[in-house]
């Protein structure tokens, strides 16, 4: 399975680039000015679904586009797809977005996939294949450092509402870093650049994402340490184990 779907998302990435070079994609708007979403969007999660039903006509789509954003995830086999995660990003600088496609089965994470489309870079694994990689390399998991000793991924919102005690978090580890693209916070904690993420993201944006952390033995819950409910958004906060122990104390 994971070879196809390493092919799927690699057509998928060229299709995007294509659309970047000849400048042929159309912005809306969704919630704000701020919350975009384009055709390329709604094209590139149409694309996956269609490879999704050719290789198993059974399986079902949670995905942000496309009317498809309210399936449940413990219910036979489930792809997750964020067909573009960071479209801001996407839309203003032409870089630093990721596709992002994760594999449920009866509720577990199988496999996870998250796609640096303009730095060719793919980072993928999960229980299924017992590892995770960065294209064909297996990776180490990272050092388990504790919050003060790692720099740590946060939305900015949260930082500047001090919610759930975020700007103290932020405040004890090395720095707060934000990206605009939880692909790109996850791709640092797998390479054991960050230590962590915080943030208030939809299943789409954590469901590859936390299928490798927990593979590397990493922790990850909603905002009272309880399991991600896999519906609408919520608070994430993914850390390595030490740092995870931590973060509890601060929010007890």
């Amino acid at each position: 399975m994971e070879k196809e779907i390493i092919q799927w998302i690699y057509e998928a990435g060229e299709k995007i680039r294509t659309a970047i070079r000849q400048e042929t994609f159309v912005v809306d708007q969704k919630s704000s000015r701020t919350d975009l979403v384009t055709d390329v969007d709604k094209s590139i999660q149409d694309f996956l679904a269609d490879k999704i039903q050719q290789f198993d006509s059974s399986a079902t789509i949670l995905g942000e586009e496309n009317g498809q954003d309210k399936t449940p995830i413990d219910k036979g086999r489930v792809f997750v797809i964020d067909p573009i995660d960071g479209t801001l990003n996407f839309v203003m600088q032409k870089e630093n977005f990721c596709i992002m496609l994760a594999v449920y089965e009866e509720g577990i994470g199988q496999l996870g996939f998250i796609y640096d489309v303009m730095r060719d870079d793919l980072f993928w694994g999960g229980r299924k294949v017992g590892g995770v990689y960065h294209n064909e390399d297996l990776l180490a998991p990272p050092p388990n450092k504790r919050l003060s000793d790692g720099l740590l991924g946060m939305g900015i919102s949260i930082f500047a509402d001090n919610y759930y005690h975020t700007r103290e978090i932020g405040e004890r580890s090395m720095g707060v870093r934000v990206l605009g693209c939880a692909g790109l916070d996850f791709i640092a904690i797998l390479k054991g650049i960050q230590i962590g993420y915080i943030s208030l993201l939809s299943p789409w944006d954590y469901a590859a994402g936390s299928i490798m952390m927990e593979q590397f033995g990493m922790a990850f819950s909603g905002a009272e340490h309880q399991p991600l409910k896999f519906q609408d958004r919520e608070l994430f906060i993914g850390l390595t184990q030490a740092a995870m122990d931590d973060v509890i104390q601060i929010i007890a």
